[in-house]
């Protein structure tokens, strides 16, 4: 690479640090302008100092630049929590008791106290039969058979019905009122 300079120039300098102290908020053709370049070949140059081909000594220089800011605004467990105990600290000081809260909370999901369940439900087993609630059972053995040992979908629905049986035992209709028995709500 006879072509290539042995160092940058203070608009490729400028260039990269603008570059990388503004990404995600200008684009790389509004930091070439910001640079120096001309405006009509900004998108053209911002392209081809990116390009390792053309100038390795600016890619590895934004590439030096990204490396320092990761390790300046680096998130460790230990700077999280302390930044969060800063932030709950001044919100108590001006009275801000709900960010205050806000920051305690967060510092407890941080440090694992809290522990966030999610269930998804797509439907209601109340609204199915008894034929689509038996398929997807089946569905579902065959789906974990492998994790399952020698237990088959007819083992599964007699453990079920053994567990139905005695509730069922237990309520004779002499012992429901006539309101209940006619009654298909059962939250009624």
């Amino acid at each position: 690479m006879a072509g290539v300079p042995k160092r940058l120039t203070e608009m490729q300098m400028k260039f990269a640090q603008l570059l990388v102290t503004n990404e995600g908020r200008k684009t790389p053709t509004e930091c070439a302008v910001e640079a120096g370049y001309e405006k009509d070949s900004a998108y053209v140059r911002a392209s081809e100092l990116r390009n390792p081909k053309k100038y390795p000594l600016v890619v590895k220089y934004i590439g030096e630049i990204r490396e320092e800011y990761q390790k300046k605004y680096e998130v460790t467990y230990e700077r999280h929590i302390a930044e969060l105990g800063k932030i709950r600290q001044e919100a108590l000081k001006k009275g801000a008791f709900s960010a205050a809260n806000n920051a305690e909370v967060a510092r407890g999901k941080a440090a694992g106290l809290y522990v966030e369940q999610k269930i998804i439900r797509t439907g209601k087993i109340d609204d199915m039969s008894k034929e689509e609630m038996e398929k997807e059972l089946s569905n579902i053995l065959n789906e974990y058979s492998p994790l399952l040992q020698d237990v088959t979908a007819e083992d599964v629905k007699q453990k079920v019905k053994e567990k139905r049986l005695p509730r069922l035992k237990k309520v004779s209709s002499s012992s429901l009122s006539k309101n209940e028995e006619s009654s298909s709500d059962p939250q009624k």
